[in-house]
């Protein structure tokens, strides 16, 4: 198994985070994963760790409220973040989510890169686009993930990959995933292991 591999299947739930300052110590390496609400995020991270239940799918948009951190060994986490652009939450809820993420993006010295997971059928929503800019503002490295793309034929893929990096100008990297099959899992993997600084071929 290679070392990357090995540090995601290790994921562990660390603790969840409601406001700013029950954040754990600013150290080692973290790497953020964002979206939408049903964009596929929690099964992206149960995919990735192969793992069925780490983080929390649920068919109710907007129920990760807080950050959550997975902790792969003593120096790095993987980071759940809330899910974005679900109109039935509460003007105070969204405001607290904002800051709560905003804060976290903006401040964090541990973190080294964000995922932005988005559906393939339904990218670049404004919310997307919003957060993108923000990440790119403080010079964090992005890379995007086309959720569900066993939704849409091969040519499809390619088109929706090819539209949303044009989109970023090649100032993010993009690529197509599916949980349930596994399309685009070792792309990801490669991104990570470049992130947290470890082998993606190591055995």
């Amino acid at each position: 198994m290679s070392d990357i591999r090995r540090l995601l299947h290790s994921a562990v739930y660390r603790i969840s985070v409601h406001n700013r300052p029950q954040l754990p110590p600013d150290e080692g390496i973290e790497v953020a994963v964002a979206g939408r609400s049903n964009a596929g995020k929690s099964s992206l991270i149960n995919r990735l760790c192969r793992q069925t239940s780490l983080a929390r799918t649920s068919r109710t948009p907007g129920r990760t409220r807080q950050l959550v951190f997975f902790q792969l060994d003593e120096q790095r986490h993987l980071v759940d973040l809330p899910g974005y652009g679900y109109a039935a939450v509460s003007g105070d809820m969204k405001k607290h989510w904002q800051g709560l993420i905003q804060g976290y993006l903006e401040k964090r010295a541990a973190l080294a890169g964000l995922v932005i997971v988005m559906d393939i059928r339904h990218p670049l929503k404004d919310t997307d686009r919003q957060l993108a800019e923000f990440a790119l503002h403080r010079h964090l490295p992005m890379h995007v993930v086309l959720t569900k793309a066993d939704k849409l034929g091969h040519g499809k893929r390619v088109e929706a990959v090819r539209a949303v990096r044009q989109a970023f100008g090649g100032r993010a990297t993009v690529q197509a995933f599916s949980a349930t099959k596994g399309i685009g899992l070792e792309d990801l993997e490669a991104v990570m292991a470049a992130w947290y600084g470890v082998d993606v071929q190591g055995g």
